[in-house]
């Protein structure tokens, strides 16, 4: 597939300027089609591959995935069309077992052999320890570790596939993912939304601490999946009603969690600039979930993602120091 680097509309080039920017892409399974929705825009705004504005690039589950193949160089729009390859098939499928086959099979399609190594920017995918109820956070530069650089190894020597089949495991709906580290470790996994389903926070902390930036030199771009009605129940699922239950409390505890982490966000890091995108909407018709695999309404999700870049395009022009069309910024 193509990259980003080989479309003509997409060679805008920006000199450095000692800002480090970063993106940060929550959470929330299918409705990850929101997201693609803003950064579709953005891509366009900038006229350049975002790995090339971003020198940070961190994603939780759906956003794990959109992240890794942002830092590989994809054009949004050919990530858009594996959304709609794949995506419906996988949240189709009912019992755990069958979820995580269509997951491992997402993955290693699109991702075959890549490793951290392959990356085009500072990338971090977060994951949830299983065992030690910790995160675990793969990550493509050695300048991002916190200690131990001497024994660095990018992604802890996991596959990009497999790092995101970790990151995507919303455990109890996908089983959980074992991966094998380079020192020979087998860590279980599960979801990192269950720790982080925004990761901006742990972003910040590489830029911080890690890269040793100012916080005035700091620039985040947060994007969310949106908020949205709860979805009538289908009677299959009124049937099955433990599994209505713990849909609805998956979906409550990921949400809960992001505002929780944005919260925080905001009381300890309120000097460091910021733009969140993730819009509530309360039309009965958008009524979804994570789980939501109708092409329709994920389209009409990725329409909402549009129009919650366009109400903030003006500040993203100013944050990003976007050229306009004739160069100038």
């Amino acid at each position: 597939m193509p990259s980003a680097n080989d479309d003509p509309s997409l060679q805008t080039e920006y000199a450095p300027d000692g800002v480090c920017r970063i993106l940060t892409l929550d959470g929330g399974g299918a409705k990850g089609f929101y997201t693609l929705g803003v950064l579709k825009e953005m891509e366009a705004k900038l006229g350049c591959p975002l790995h090339k504005r971003f020198d940070l690039i961190f994603g939780t589950s759906t956003g794990a995935i959109i992240a890794s193949l942002l830092c590989l160089g994809y054009k949004v729009d050919d990530i858009h069309a594996l959304y709609q390859e794949h995506v419906p098939t996988v949240m189709r499928r009912r019992s755990a077992k069958d979820k995580s086959a269509a997951l491992a099979h997402l993955a290693t399609t699109i991702f075959g052999e890549k490793t951290f190594e392959d990356v085009l920017t500072g990338i971090g995918l977060v994951a949830t320890r299983w065992a030690t109820e910790r995160p675990m956070i793969f990550k493509g530069s050695v300048h991002q570790a916190h200690g131990r650089k001497a024994t660095f190894k990018a992604g802890f020597g996991v596959s990009i596939a497999e790092a995101v089949q970790a990151s995507c495991s919303a455990y109890p709906f996908f089983e959980r993912k074992t991966v094998k580290t380079a020192n020979g470790d087998l860590v279980e996994l599960i979801d990192g939304g269950y720790c982080a389903n925004n990761p901006t926070l742990y972003a910040i902390a590489d830029a911080i601490v890690a890269l040793k930036k100012e916080r005035k030199d700091i620039r985040v771009v947060s994007v969310g999946v949106g908020v949205y009605p709860e979805p009538k129940p289908s009677f299959w699922m009124r049937l099955a009603k433990r599994y209505l239950v713990s849909v609805q409390l998956l979906q409550k505890t990921l949400e809960i969690n992001t505002q929780s982490m944005d919260q925080l966000r905001d009381i300890l890091f309120k000097d460091v600039p910021t733009i969140r995108i993730s819009d509530t909407f309360e039309r009965p018709e958008l009524a979804t979930d994570l789980m939501e695999h109708d092409l329709v309404k994920l389209n009409q999700l990725r329409q909402r993602g549009v129009a919650s870049f366009a109400s903030r395009e003006d500040a993203l022009k100013s944050f990003l120091n976007i050229k306009d069309d004739h160069g100038n910024t």
